[in-house]
C-alpha cells in the first residue's frame, strides 16, 4: 500500500491556506536527494515557508515536494523527497502534523521478517499490528486551546453540571 504520508501533506497544505494561515515545512536537510539552499540549514533541519505568496510551482506528490523560492533575493528550485518532510504547520498558530523520521521506510529484509512474523501470530494478534503499522506514524500539533484526551484510561469523565442557573469560569 502507499505511504499516507503525501496524501495527508497535501490535505494539510490545503486546510492551512484554506484558513488564511501561512503552511511551514519542517525539512531533514540531511536527508538523501534533498535540495534546499545552502546556508539556511540549521541543526540538520530548515523551516520553509510553502505560502502560495511565498512560492511559485508548488507541487506535492507522492515523492517529493517540489517548488521555487527565493533566498536572499535569489531563486532557487528546492526539491524534498516526502520521507524528508518531518512536519507541516501553520505559522500564527501551530497547528499541523508532525511525522516521525523514517516511518514509512523499511528495508526489504524488515518487510520480509514482519511478513514471517506475522504469519506466526494468532489472527487477533495480527489484526492489532496491522493496525499499528499501518502509514506513517503521526502526532498532532495543536496550539494551547486544544484539548488532549485523559491518557489513563482509570480517569473518570468530568461530571455533568449541577441543575440550576448556569456560570462562567475562566481557567488559566
Amino acid at each position: 500500500m502507499n505511504s499516507s504520508r503525501p496524501y495527508i501533506l497535501r490535505a494539510l497544505h490545503e486546510w492551512i491556506v484554506d484558513n488564511q494561515c501561512t503552511p511551514h515545512l519542517l525539512v531533514d536537510a540531511n536527508y538523501p536527494k534533498v535540495k534546499v539552499p545552502p546556508g539556511y540549514t540549521e541543526n540538520g533541519q530548515i523551516v520553509l515557508n510553502a505560502s502560495p505568496a511565498a512560492v511559485r510551482y508548488l507541487e506535492i506528490d507522492n515523492q517529493a515536494v517540489s517548488f521555487e523560492a527565493l533566498f536572499s533575493g535569489a531563486p532557487f528550485s528546492l526539491y524534498i523527497p516526502i520521507e524528508a518532510v518531518l512536519a507541516i504547520y501553520a505559522r500564527e498558530n501551530g497547528q499541523g502534523m508532525f511525522f516521525d523520521a523514517g516511518s514509512d521506510l523499511l528495508s526489504d529484509e524488515e518487510e520480509q521478517l514482519t511478513e514471517v512474523d506475522a504469519s506466526e501470530e494468532t489472527e487477533e494478534e495480527a489484526g492489532e499490528d496491522a493496525i499499528q503499522e499501518q502509514g506513517p506514524a503521526l502526532h498532532i500539533i495543536g496550539s494551547e486551546d486544544t484539548v488532549d484526551a485523559p491518557t489513563d484510561p482509570d480517569d473518570e469523565p468530568p461530571t455533568p453540571p449541577s441543575p440550576g442557573r448556569p456560570s462562567l469560569r475562566v481557567i488559566k
